[in-house]
């Protein structure tokens, strides 16, 4: 195979990537595993959070822009979602079309539930880590997905 000539930056910078990659894989099996008594799947979870964290009931696609994710697999999960009783559509009252997704009270419990499992596992997770390897290791990862985003969106324009 040939080895590409790159920066040490860049071969860093791609280093980082690839660990990110197979930690993102990781997280999901980890996420399913721990939210699996709950009824939960890493992605149920991850919505049922952005609509929990939200200033106000929010159409599918602002979710999905919230979280990154392309809005067709928001919306798939958000249908499985309400099927199992853990969200409901509710009327828009700014868009007839774009109903606005709200938890119920089993979807409540099952957030919950996993929020409980989560957070004595997250505690001891972080035990190993200094808080300032912590900070910094979430800002470069946030500086990139800064920059990601710029790169997307410029490619969007015409």
């Amino acid at each position: 195979m040939n080895k590409v000539s790159r920066s040490l930056k860049a071969q860093s910078l791609s280093d980082l990537i690839l660990t990110m990659f197979r930690a993102n894989n990781l997280t999901l099996i980890w996420g399913d595993r721990l939210v699996a008594p709950s009824g939960l799947t890493s992605a149920r979870w991850q919505i049922l959070g952005a609509i929990v964290h939200a200033d106000r009931p929010q159409p599918v696609a602002w979710i999905a822009r919230d979280l990154g994710a392309n809005r067709q697999n928001v919306q798939r999960i958000v249908n499985d979602l309400h099927q199992d009783g853990i969200v409901v559509f509710e009327p828009n009252p700014h868009h007839r079309r774009a109903h606005l997704v709200v938890l119920t009270q089993k979807g409540r419990e099952a957030y919950d539930a996993a929020i409980n499992a989560y957070n004595p596992r997250v505690e001891a997770l972080a035990e190993s880590f200094s808080v300032e390897d912590i900070q910094t290791a979430h800002r470069v990862v946030a500086a990139l997905r800064d920059k990601l985003e710029g790169e997307i969106d410029a490619e969007k324009q015409p």
